[in-house]
């Protein structure tokens, strides 16, 4: 009896601390998850290196080099954002002329005033709440930036240590801790090179359609398109659709039409088409899997979500097969 009282005591400390530093940890996950994800893309390579040359003189150089990889394309991609949208050039006659005609519209119709005083003054605070927003974001980038690039030298470090300590831990036999370890590796790996492959392509796709209907500023459009590929369900259609409401407001029907064309037709089903055949050669996951991990993930990990949603849903199914062979099919 004190044996077990000894156990049990033990397991709900062990509970109650991981909840606790589980929460205290929130504001770093996408660091911590980040930290992970480059840990298991980068394991194969850092243990080919530490055979020749020292283990820890390797472990700095991937670090180093890592960081560089981060930080100088963030930079670039930064630096061209705020280049394309500090050189915007939008003819304002043309837009404020048919949104005006808009609101006394919608103010004939219905007796909604859009441009009252109360209406101003909301729009007013969320246009600071964002730029609060933004800031917030950028800080908390920078900071999940450093935890992702500390934790990642450790993990490097003691890599073979802490996959020894995950293996025990697991309640499973030896084979079907190898197939949980090695879904992990794989899913995790095939969604950290799969998405940004996946917007890179989408960006491409859609600066055709954007140059062919002379969109306002189609480099920066584009860009935008290729990030919003990453937003589970609406996808890309964040971007097109209100470019494509763009031209119809200044009554450029015309490009307007052709727009919901290419972005109905090439652009979303090029993203699906894509995605699916991405998750099929490097993971063998349905995309189903990817969308409904997306949707679950993001409310949990934040951005990291969109990497760490799937490897839950998949985990989940895995483990159900598991039940099923090892309690069900045998009896």
């Amino acid at each position: 009896m004190k044996e077990q009282y000894w156990k049990y005591s033990l397991i709900i400390m062990i509970v109650g601390l991981g909840i606790l530093l589980f929460r205290q940890a929130q504001p770093f996950m996408n660091g911590i998850l980040g930290a992970f994800t480059l840990y298991l893309l980068l394991r194969g390579f850092s243990n080919w290196l530490k055979k020749k040359i020292k283990p820890l003189a390797s472990v700095w150089i991937i670090t180093i080099g890592t960081t560089l990889f981060i930080l100088i394309p963030l930079s670039l991609f930064s630096w061209a954002l705020v280049n394309q949208i500090s050189n915007l050039h939008f003819d304002t006659a043309d837009i404020i002329r048919p949104a005006q005609q808009m609101i006394s519209i919608i103010e004939e119709k219905t007796g909604f005033d859009v441009l009252s005083e109360k209406n101003l003054s909301f729009i007013i605070s969320q246009v600071s709440s964002i730029g609060h927003s933004i800031m917030t974001g950028v800080s908390d980038l920078i900071v999940n930036l450093a935890v992702a690039i500390m934790l990642l030298f450790f993990m490097l470090w003691e890599g073979d240590k802490m996959e020894q300590f995950i293996s025990e831990l697991l309640p499973f036999e030896e084979n079907n801790k190898r197939e949980v370890l090695q879904k992990i590796q794989l899913i995790v790996r095939s969604n950290a090179i799969g998405i940004p492959l996946l917007a890179i392509i989408q960006g491409f796709i859609s600066l055709f359609g954007y140059l062919l209907c002379h969109a306002p500023n189609p480099v920066l459009t584009a860009m935008l398109t290729g990030f919003a590929s990453i937003v589970p369900l609406v996808g890309t259609a964040l971007v097109w659709v209100p470019v494509t409401a763009y031209f119809f407001i200044i009554g450029d029907w015309v490009h307007g039409l052709i727009l919901l064309a290419y972005g109905g037709i090439i652009i979303s089903q090029c993203d699906n088409l894509i995605r699916f055949i991405l998750q099929k050669k490097m993971a063998n996951i349905h995309p189903l899997i990817t969308i409904f991990g997306v949707v679950a993930g993001l409310p949990i990990f934040g951005f990291m979500g969109i990497i760490f949603g799937p490897l839950l849903v998949s985990l989940f199914l895995l483990f159900l097969d598991m039940f099923r062979k090892e309690y069900l099919t045998n009896n």
